[in-house]
């Protein structure tokens, strides 16, 4: 699974509804509405790279509202989750 985090410009004063188009999206997992330089970040998870220009130009860039993206493919994901289950490990003796 390839991950994504998607930066989105948009027009302030449509962010709700902005928001709501890209959480309606396939592969879309999770959209935020942020303060700074940016306006919203979007979560977007597909199986291939390809797909990924299917989903962000594709999709998300010709919502109405949209000014523009700055993404960034993650390499490698760390939660909370996947760090206690490997420190876990061999310490059930």
């Amino acid at each position: 699974m390839i991950s994504a985090i998607v930066l989105i410009k948009t027009s302030v004063d449509r962010i709700p509804e902005i928001a709501e188009q890209i959480a309606a999206l396939e592969s879309v997992t999770e959209v935020f509405s942020v303060t700074g330089t940016y306006d919203l970040i979007a979560m977007v998870r597909v199986h291939q790279h390809e797909d990924l220009a299917e989903v962000i130009p594709g999709r998300i860039s010709k919502i109405p509202g949209v000014r523009g993206t700055d993404t960034h493919v993650s390499f490698r994901t760390y939660s909370q989750h996947d760090l206690e289950a490997a420190f876990a490990i061999g310490l059930d003796n």
